[in-house]
């Protein structure tokens, strides 16, 4: 009996440590980096739910093997790829913030989710050491137009290098100023306006 008491405490302890955070408790720790980090989010608050059914409703999720996010912060959007993507599927997300890497480690434990810590610039060579290869889908929602123009050409090449032929790159902004940006690196660029709420939403679909 005391052997099996200690069998439950341990597997309740196990289930505390990868019990998601509250919405709250989320909307907290991003809004805390942004005033500390504002030109690495953009925004101050998570991604809306409006916006993520807005972005990841243009994927085909049935074809898609390889995704890669950049930029998830705490969330919102992985937990949502994880549930719509095939069960032999891989998702490689790529942050660079120590805090949300943390909360992501700890609160989705999916097997076929993979956080790396560091630069979306480096997706070659994090795809590369997972034996993934290229990606069907990359999703992105870093603030391209508060980086140096350096750093967003080079994210923006190395993304469309490790995109399947038929791939997309689909980035949503609160601001179009990357549109000749992507237009330069991609080989077809569509772009979309929409007012979710009260925020102002720009999406790129881009093929390489």
């Amino acid at each position: 009996m005391t052997r099996m008491g200690g069998f439950i405490r341990a597997l309740k302890s196990e289930v505390r440590s990868y019990a998601v955070p509250s919405r709250p408790a989320r909307t907290f720790l991003f809004a805390r980096n942004f005033f500390k980090h504002p030109k690495m989010l953009g925004s101050p608050i998570p991604s809306p739910k409006v916006l993520i059914e807005e972005v990841l409703g243009r994927v085909e999720w049935p074809a898609a093997r390889v995704v890669v996010e950049y930029g998830p912060g705490v969330g919102d959007f992985t937990g949502e790829i994880l549930r719509r993507m095939r069960p032999e599927a891989q998702l490689l997300v790529i942050e660079t913030n120590d805090e949300f890497v943390e909360c992501l480690r700890g609160s989705l434990p999916d097997p076929r989710l993979h956080v790396a810590h560091g630069s979306a610039a480096e997706v070659g060579n994090l795809l590369a050491r997972l034996g993934c290869g290229r990606a069907d889908c990359i999703i992105s929602g870093i603030p391209f137009s508060t980086m140096p123009g350096s750093a967003r050409e080079e994210i923006l090449k190395a993304t469309c290098s490790v995109l399947q032929p038929q791939g997309n790159f689909l980035v949503y902004q609160y601001s179009r100023r990357v549109f000749p940006s992507l237009k330069r690196v991609f080989r077809e660029v569509r772009r979309d306006f929409r007012l979710l709420g009260f925020l102002p939403i720009w999406l790129f679909h881009c093929a390489p």
